[in-house]
């Protein structure tokens, strides 16, 4: 009996292809045309739809970018991108107050360093991490 490897087997179309995992186990979910980056945020959009409905929020937004650093020309003349942060949520309430939200279930050492740098530059604004 002769034996093929995974990967002809994978070719041939006898086994399927295993999906690659997520680094930190996240999958993403689709609502509405939107892919979301993880179950949680996904959850969160359809919470913030009913508010909107129910009129407990005026409206919201996905994913508002911050500039937390402009990019520039460094001394050879190469140009560096700047450092931005992007929530996952802008919520609008009916008296104005205006609420970040951060959907996360794994906190990276990047993710923090940008959350420090946003409530460094932005001290006033409300960020709220679920």
């Amino acid at each position: 009996m002769t034996r093929i490897s995974r990967e002809m087997a994978e070719q041939l179309g006898i086994v399927k292809t295993k999906k690659s995992k997520s680094k930190y186990g996240s999958r993403k979910k689709e609502i509405d045309g939107i892919t979301f980056d993880s179950v949680k945020e996904a959850r969160k959009y359809s919470e913030l739809k009913l508010l909107k409905r129910a009129g407990e929020i005026k409206d919201f937004e996905l994913q508002p970018e911050f500039e937390l650093q402009p990019g520039y020309r460094n001394k050879d003349g190469k140009k560096i991108r700047p450092i931005t942060y992007r929530a996952d949520f802008k919520v609008i309430y009916p008296n104005d107050k205006i609420e970040y939200i951060d959907t996360k279930g794994f906190r990276t050492k990047e993710y923090l360093l940008k959350k420090k740098m946003l409530l460094f530059k932005y001290p006033d604004i409300n960020f709220v991490e679920e």
